[in-house]
């Protein structure tokens, strides 16, 4: 058995493993990462990059059936699902490769097994040519999560699948069944819905989408609808079997009606589980919370020094970006440093679906649960002349304020590209902005920015496009 020392080790590479090893290694630290699979992780390999690449595949072809919409003509147009996985695999592995190159670049040693902490300060990794150990004064667990079964829906890979399945298809399945409306579930239902699938959405909530502002979900439902789903909310699929022929399941309607439903395949979205296993927390007394996720501090620490832990490994909300900025974190309080801590009201949450969903702070809901006299702005894209001009009308963007402050408490919005608009109201929270800044801000035109800055002005009853 070798032994190597090292500054510092990380368990798993993925968005906030491989964004800790380059921060230390910019901050003078002897890095090794250990990763069982793939560099970079759930996300980039299996999770949001990949699906993202099969969204955009659907919105094309989404776009090419409305071609006349646009005075363009398209025949005989038809979707090659291998040919969309394929591309999808190929982008995976572009960044893959991306990622293995940025560790030869920083000089971050890469260990390719399953690594366990068997004491403070030593990990043991069980390779392919053999035991390795290494020693550290301080070690980061990044070892993400996995999808969650249902006990009466184990996953199969043929009717029943995780995110997995769902992305490297065995076969088209004719008739889905998605259990779980969160941003997993609701993604692969809108890109199998246009690709042509028949589509179920079942929900135990009361709305789909239930962590979004209220009226987000509603204008969801409605618009998932109008695609021509089956949406199911404050239901419950109660029993699943499987045959050669498909999938036979009984769901519980929100008044309490039981009835069998037949499905070709089933996707399973009812969150996940961390990937705590086989890390060596028990033997080491590191607190797990009530869902077995790592407890920590706000510089990332846990209960036991010298540990760290980050990620979809740890508490909520589970994001690629939360995990990178607390790999940064992590690293510069390892280092010594006093990075600031991390607020979750000011991490943005995106959901790629048809339409696009998008939010960060408070909801409306949330923010009169914690006291807040609210003032609420609200325009729509059919105001908006840049979403005239995209034929993108559909949607809307909801900002939230202190009524006697003018702090910006959250912003919720529903549409085409919403994804890519949010981040403007991160800035303005993480800077503490209020209502003041963003009126006297001036925004492009025509844009659809400019919808972010009518939802303000609506709020403080100035909008002037409605």
């Amino acid at each position: 058995m070798t032994e190597k020392p090292y500054d510092l080790i990380i368990l798993g590479s993925g968005p906030g493993g491989y964004v800790a090893a380059i921060r230390a290694s910019q901050l003078g630290l002897k890095t090794a990462i250990v990763e069982r699979e793939n560099l970079g992780g759930i996300c980039l390999n299996w999770g949001c990059i990949p699906t993202k690449a099969l969204l955009r595949s659907a919105e094309v072809f989404h776009n090419m059936k409305h071609a006349a919409d646009y005075g363009l003509a398209a025949e005989n147009i038809s979707a090659d699902l291998d040919a969309v996985v394929k591309r999808s695999r190929g982008v995976a592995s572009q960044l893959n490769k991306g990622v293995t190159g940025l560790m030869k670049k920083n000089k971050i040693d890469v260990i390719m097994g399953d690594g366990k902490i068997v004491e403070k300060g030593k990990v043991l990794v069980k390779t392919d040519k053999g035991d390795e150990e290494l020693t550290a004064k301080n070690i980061i667990i990044a070892t993400g999560a996995r999808a969650r079964d249902l006990p009466f829906a184990k996953a199969d890979g043929k009717r029943i699948w995780t995110y997995r399945h769902a992305m490297t298809p065995p076969e088209m399945p004719k008739k889905l069944l998605v259990i779980g409306s969160g941003a997993i579930g609701i993604e692969f239902a809108s890109f199998y819905n246009d690709m042509g699938a028949d589509v179920t959405v079942v929900e135990m909530m009361d709305r789909v989408v239930p962590v979004e502002d209220e009226e987000i979900s509603k204008f969801l439902e409605k618009s998932l609808k109008k695609q021509g789903m089956t949406i199911m909310t404050g239901a419950g699929v109660k029993s699943i079997e499987t045959s050669a022929k498909g999938v036979k399941a009984e769901i519980e309607d929100s008044k309490g009606k039981k009835a069998s439903h037949d499905f070709s395949h089933v996707i399973v979205a009812v969150g996940i589980q961390p990937n705590v296993e086989t890390v060596g927390l028990d033997e080491l007394g590191i607190e797990p919370d009530e869902r077995f996720h790592i407890k920590t501090d706000a510089m990332c620490r846990t209960n036991v020094e010298g540990i760290y832990a980050i990620g979809d490994v740890t508490g909520g909300p589970w994001l690629a970006h939360k995990a990178s900025h607390e790999g940064v974190i992590a690293v510069e309080a390892i280092a010594g440093g006093h990075p600031h801590a991390m607020d979750v009201n000011n991490i943005p949450g995106c959901t790629y679906c048809h339409p696009q969903i998008a939010s960060v702070g408070l909801t409306e809901a949330k923010a009169k649960a914690a006291g807040h006299d609210v003032k609420v702005g609200n325009f729509p894209f059919i105001g908006n002349g840049k979403a005239i001009a995209l034929g993108e009308t559909e949607g809307f963007i909801k900002t939230v304020f202190d009524a006697k402050t003018g702090e910006l408490l959250g912003a919720h919005m529903i549409g085409a590209e919403v994804t890519e608009l949010i981040q403007g109201y991160t800035v303005g929270k993480t800077l503490e902005t209020t209502e003041a800044e963003l009126m006297n801000t001036v925004f492009p035109h025509p844009t659809l920015s400019e919808m972010m800055h009518e939802s303000v002005l609506d709020a403080y009853e100035r909008v002037l496009h409605m």
